[in-house]
């Protein structure tokens, strides 16, 4: 392996969880989780999101949590309820022990303040769905709509696999260029679901596959961008045209960079393609 290589083996090691990080957010989810089946009946309880797929990046910003409520328990006639008034009733409860949790979209947010690691916990209602799946509130339109973060889980895995485990790595690196660029692409999710689609097996090198893949994604950021599972809408409906066109150019501008960077590569000017790979990856790509 060369000086990149052993840069890129780096980089996949800086962007994983903590194992201090991880502690501090199992005990943290555990013990909301306890509390909400505490003072409700729930048919199941979970973490969701990036963090549980395992493609979120350190610093551990947040994590997600799904709380299935009991259909025909006491709190399951908040299913013919508006997503507000459940959203309301969560919170007041979850303020019953952290005063500070507040309702943001389709969550109520636990914030644990700027100088921890794990920032927040997201706790998002949900009821079950007959034929596979969970309703979860959309307060602004005032209705309810149908995901499946497991099913997400399981298409994530199963990548990894035919990936020979370098999928995971290479999203949470895709997820750190978009950060280091300031995020353009939103949610950071799109993300996922455009290398579920784009990226191809076998797969090769990290510089390789993120030249492709920065490219491809540039071209189709306009594109439907579907709910993997077969139950959402689109994913990058949160982004209006002037956003898409802004984060087009962010990756075009990215991608000109790890271009570059792999031309240095192969002409054998491996430092000065490092330089060019740590303008993407910030303080995350480290020297070996």
């Amino acid at each position: 392996m060369g000086y990149v290589d052993d840069a890129f083996g780096k980089l996949k090691s800086n962007l994983e969880i903590t194992t201090t990080e991880q502690n501090l957010a199992s005990r943290r989810h555990l013990a909301l989780r306890d509390y909400v089946r505490e003072h409700w009946q729930l048919t199941d309880d979970f973490l969701t999101g990036s963090y549980r797929r395992d493609t979120k990046t350190k610093k551990l910003k947040d994590i997600d949590i799904f709380v299935v409520i009991t259909a025909d328990r006491p709190q399951g006639s908040y299913r013919t309820q508006s997503p507000i008034k459940v959203l309301t009733a969560l919170e007041t409860l979850l303020r019953g022990r952290w005063s500070n949790a507040y309702r943001d979209g389709m969550a109520i947010v636990i914030p644990y303040g700027s100088e921890d690691e794990v920032l927040s916990i997201d706790v998002v209602p949900a009821f079950e769905r007959e034929n596979g799946g969970y309703f979860i509130p959309n307060p602004a339109a005032g209705t309810w709509i149908a995901t499946n973060p497991k099913r997400h889980h399981e298409l994530s895995t199963a990548k990894n696999t035919d990936c020979d485990g370098k999928y995971v790595p290479f999203v949470k690196m895709i997820k750190g260029i978009n950060r280091e660029l300031g995020e353009p692409v939103s949610p950071s999710f799109l993300l996922e679901v455009m290398a579920q689609n784009l990226v191809k097996t076998p797969f090769g090198r990290y510089q390789d596959e993120i030249v492709l893949f920065l490219a491809t994604a540039a071209e189709r950021i306009d594109d439907v961008w579907p709910d993997p599972a077969g139950l959402g809408g689109d994913v990058n409906t949160v982004m209006n045209a002037t956003q898409k066109r802004t984060a087009t150019d962010a990756l075009l501008r990215a991608r000109a960079i790890a271009e570059r960077a792999v031309d240095l590569e192969d002409d054998g000017q491996e430092r000065t393609a490092y330089d060019e790979w740590k303008e993407l990856f910030g303080d995350r790509m480290t020297r070996p």
